[in-house]
């Protein structure tokens, strides 16, 4: 289905419970279609709730990365006590390729927030997303900007793809990430150096590997199926030092 269902679940709070949703995007806007698309990119990335919030999104491009992303999202949203999405598309959604299912781990992460029943042990645990005092919910907010500078530094993924003496940085994402691929290999038949970086999580976004990128390539393509919309975060992550243009269907 669409990625609407994140706006119910995420809007309790960035920091109260974990929680992994796993939208399958299609064509828009409207309802009904069933082709494939990356059209709800921006609602994924920069939106799903209100105030100052975000989730962590991981885009697979393989059936084997939607089982083992998934894995890895619901260690993510409990380490960090917040969402995470998988983000896949329709053509994703109905493809039928061989998987190996990852090994079930002892979830290690201590929780002691959750509501467990005290016993008389402890304090009651109060879940709760509201913060009338001002000053209460600004320091909340600076709390989990943190946290969320932290997911920066330690959880981005990405692959790099023959991008050793690329003059020409193909960045793509799911689907469009592998039919990349072939155009690339293409590309470099005729002697055009081109290779690709593919962002694993969409946030937090490799941008440190783009803006390094951006010191040796002549130019970016940000490959997307949708109108345009992981191309602004190019853009910002290369600092405009390059020109990035777009390929879209």
């Amino acid at each position: 289905g669409a990625v609407h269902m994140v706006v119910a679940v995420a809007s309790i709070g960035g920091r109260v419970v974990p929680a992994l949703i796993g939208p399958v995007l299609r064509g828009g806007p409207g309802l009904g279609g069933i082709q494939p698309a990356q059209a709800d990119y921006f609602q994924a990335v920069k939106g799903g709730s209100h105030g100052d919030f975000m989730k962590i999104v991981l885009a697979p491009s393989s059936v084997q990365e939607m089982a083992s992303l998934t894995s890895t999202a619901f260690d993510l949203a409990d380490k960090y006590r917040m969402p995470a999405m998988i983000l896949a598309d329709g053509t994703m959604g109905q493809m039928m390729e061989p998987v190996e299912l990852p090994e079930p781990k002892a979830n290690t992460f201590d929780k002691p927030w959750a509501l467990t029943g005290t016993k008389g042990e402890r304090k009651h645990n109060i879940v709760n997303s509201l913060y009338l005092k001002p000053e209460e919910l600004e320091r909340t907010n600076f709390e989990r900007y943190a946290r969320y500078k932290t997911i920066e530094e330690n959880e981005v993924l990405y692959e790099e793809y023959l991008m050793d003496d690329a003059e020409i940085c193909v960045v793509s994402f799911g689907i469009t990430a592998r039919v990349a691929k072939n155009a690339i290999v293409e590309a470099r038949a005729q002697g055009i150096k081109v290779g690709m970086i593919r962002p694993i999580t969409l946030w937090p976004f490799p941008t440190e590997v783009l803006r390094k990128a951006a010191d040796k390539c002549k130019a970016f393509i940000s490959v997307e199926m949708n109108m345009g919309q992981m191309i602004e975060d190019v853009k910002i992550a290369t600092e405009c030092k390059k020109p990035v243009y777009l390929c879209n269907r």
